[in-house]
């Protein structure tokens, strides 16, 4: 009897350890495609830590990824992210068309686009997304400008970044 409680706490302690600790990282990937004069962006977030911000917002639960999902979702998810994810383009401050969304698991990726970007100089992203309600929450932003490839962890100590050619 005595081994089994001993077996069993062993196998518990594991488990417990990855429930103490979690990681708060949203993924931002930019790509500058010359030839469709375009910068498109794919930023993924889980859905339960955004969930967790949304709902203090709007002070309601929103069931994100599932069936009660509100039919608003999307204007919540513009609201957001135009007021947490600013680009600047070339010392300008860009204006993203929101192209959709997509649950993979327990991520959310939003699909952006900026068009009409004939040449790239700079470029400069702001990313305050989960800041607010994850003091470890971490926002990585991988920028792709055709032959220069730069990564950026931000954070509560610093949400910029700016890459220049």
């Amino acid at each position: 009897m005595k081994f089994r409680k001993r077996l069993s706490l062993i196998l518990l302690i594991p488990l417990f350890a990855f429930n103490l600790h979690k990681y708060y990282i949203s993924l931002c990937e930019v790509e500058y495609v010359k030839e469709k004069q375009t910068v498109q962006i794919i930023l993924g977030v889980f859905i339960d830590d955004l969930e967790v911000t949304l709902n203090k917002d709007y002070k309601t639960n929103l069931y994100l990824a599932t069936n009660r999902e509100i039919t608003t979702v999307d204007e919540i998810y513009k609201a957001y992210l135009n007021k947490n994810f600013k680009v600047v383009l070339n010392n300008k401050q860009s204006t993203y068309t929101f192209i959709g969304k997509e649950y993979d698991d327990d991520i959310v990726r939003f699909y952006l686009e900026i068009s009409n970007v004939k040449k790239l100089h700079t470029i400069s992203i702001k990313n305050t997304s989960l800041l607010r309600d994850f003091n470890n929450q971490q926002n990585i932003i991988k920028i792709n400008m055709g032959n220069i490839q730069k990564t950026f962890y931000l954070d509560n100590e610093n949400a910029n970044c700016l890459l220049k050619t």
